[in-house]
């Protein structure tokens, strides 16, 4: 499986140290983030989702929205989990970054791949961010059982009025890390499935708290 990702790629600004990924949602593209990113002082990488599905709408696994709630293809969701992992090594070999440098967030399905490789895969990441996504159970055996001796830190971020992925799957994935021994935190805000402006300043807030406390 090839580890090559479409990415748009901003430089650190100033003296910086660390690298900061961020994932796009489904339907969106690369470009989505480029806000929240503009605030950052670290080296930002946002890559593309690897599915197409129509004139700049990528993904990381088709999802579909029913009555019981989302339904995802498993093994898109996998073999994404896997390319990412493959990916953000190779971007950490080659800015000589470790995973104690490494943030990887993402909004809703961006937020859903960040949670997947974190908890898979923790010797690539410490700190990762799931906004307005979820965690999904499909990872639950690729979750090593040391997990809460990583040193992982998780941070939540959730609109109350959430209609695409209601608030309730933000505190089940809350509860799911609290079961794993996973630092992290829960911040609902009010409005729906969106990065209001109050969210993004409290993402950038801890994102930066993360890497400014490097020795």
């Amino acid at each position: 499986m090839s580890a090559e990702l479409t990415m748009l790629e901003r430089p650190a600004q100033g003296t910086a140290q660390g690298l900061v990924v961020l994932l796009h949602g489904v339907g969106s593209n690369e470009q989505s983030l480029a806000g929240l990113a503009q605030a950052l002082d670290s080296h930002v990488l946002l890559p593309r989702g690897p599915l197409v599905f129509g004139p700049q709408a990528f993904g990381w696994f088709t999802v579909r929205f029913g009555a019981q709630g989302p339904v995802i293809d498993p093994a898109q969701a996998e073999q994404s989990r896997l390319l990412l992992g493959e990916w953000l090594a190779a971007q950490q070999q080659r800015l000589g970054v470790d995973a104690r440098q490494t943030v990887l967030a993402g909004f809703s399905q961006g937020g859903i791949m960040s949670a997947s490789v974190a908890l898979t895969q923790p010797q690539r990441v410490k700190s990762f961010g799931v906004l307005c996504g979820r965690i999904l159970p499909e990872i639950d055996p690729h979750v090593p059982a040391d997990i809460a001796d990583a040193g992982l830190d998780g941070l939540l971020v959730h609109g109350h009025a959430d209609d695409k992925l209601p608030y309730t799957l933000a505190e089940s994935a809350a509860a799911r890390l609290q079961a794993l021994g996973v630092v992290h935190q829960l911040r609902g805000y009010p409005v729906g499935h969106t990065l209001s402006a109050d969210m993004q300043q409290d993402i950038r807030g801890w994102i930066q708290q993360r890497l400014l406390s490097l020795p």
